[in-house]
């Protein structure tokens, strides 16, 4: 049980709403309210109380203030034309069109970011271990998990899957919306995205890059993909730009004749890039990777979609640096989730 500490009788305060302020001191009188000695002003803003308890240390949180635009490269378009660039050409009075007037970003990456984790080998040491030791497997929580490595992998041989439920990882990724509604079949995590009713939608839009196959040869069932001719690229390019130009400029006309962005929405294309955040346990996590990864030495091998093959690529590499172990074992058994 946290027991909480006794919270003091007095706090000091900042007297002004300014760093550096002279501090007076303050008679805590109830939750709700501070009641002071003499009439005063309201507490500054910046006013942030005590919190009282211990923190959980086992947690790792990464906090981005702000996330660089990636830079340009092969599959990548370069840092699309600003609102105020068309502004600038029209003071010389260059003539601009319609699609100069919003800030339009084709791109054909994805991006995925560890923020939060909850996870190591040794969740999977002590979860196991409670069923022989009971209360002693406590102790496992700071053992060294390398001198029981052999467990991680028999727990993975013969599919013992519990023990790797006990760990949290949260993810933020950004990607186009139909890699989101593949994703989102994976019913073993949890998700929060961004919402169209609730906010206007940024113009940044998919165009697969030149790497990218585009032929499909064979049944359905048997089937594989081969790379294009350029004049395929060419066409998918200028096809899939000219599509979500001419989307997005709909999109904006109703949203300025006063159409609500619920509605507004229904024109966008899936092709829209979105962001959500993605949390998952390990085990859940090896069975999205099964199936999302493709890899000739899998016992099951499985053939995603080429773009949600590269969310779970970013994912399986943050998760191997927090379990290198349990990572090792999902590989040596042919990356079948226990």
């Amino acid at each position: 049980m946290l027991r909480v500490p006794p919270q003091p009788d007095r706090l000091a305060v900042p007297d002004g709403h300014h760093p550096g302020a002279p501090v007076r001191a303050v008679q805590r009188a109830g939750p709700q309210h501070l009641q002071l000695g003499h009439p005063s002003p309201p507490l500054p803003a910046a006013f942030v109380p005590p919190v009282w308890g211990i923190p959980d240390r086992s947690v790792t949180v990464r906090r981005t203030l702000r996330r660089p635009r990636p830079p340009a490269g092969p599959g990548l378009s370069a840092p699309p034309a600003r609102v105020s660039e068309a502004v600038e050409k029209q003071q010389e009075g260059v003539s601009v069109s319609a699609d100069d007037a919003f800030d339009i970003e084709f791109r054909s990456d994805v991006e995925v970011e560890l923020i939060k984790s909850a996870a190591s080998d040794a969740d999977v040491l002590w979860a196991a271990r409670v069923s022989t030791k009971g209360e002693s497997s406590l102790a496992e929580i700071e053992a060294d998990p390398e001198r029981s490595k052999g467990l991680i992998n028999y727990l993975m041989r013969d599919r013992h899957g519990t023990p790797f439920e006990h760990s949290s990882m949260t993810f933020y990724v950004k990607a186009p919306i139909f890699v989101f509604r593949e994703q989102m079949r994976h019913r073993t995590f949890s998700f929060n995205e961004e919402s169209g009713r609730y906010r206007k939608l940024d113009p940044v839009f998919y165009v697969p890059g030149p790497e990218r196959k585009l032929v499909q040869e064979g049944k359905p069932g048997k089937y594989v993909f081969v790379d294009g001719t350029p004049e395929q690229h060419k066409l998918v390019t200028e096809a899939t730009q000219e599509s979500y130009r001419q989307s997005y400029r709909a999109y904006l006309e109703m949203l300025d004749a006063g159409v609500a962005r619920e509605v507004a929405r229904a024109v966008l294309p899936v092709g829209l890039y979105s962001s959500m955040y993605v949390t998952c346990n390990a085990r859940a996590l090896m069975n999205f990777l099964s199936l999302r990864v493709k890899r000739e030495d899998s016992t099951f091998p499985s053939f995603p979609q080429r773009e949600i093959e590269m969310v779970a690529e970013k994912m399986e590499a943050a998760w191997a640096s927090l379990m290198p172990l349990t990572h090792a074992a999902f590989e040596a058994n042919g990356r079948v989730c226990p």
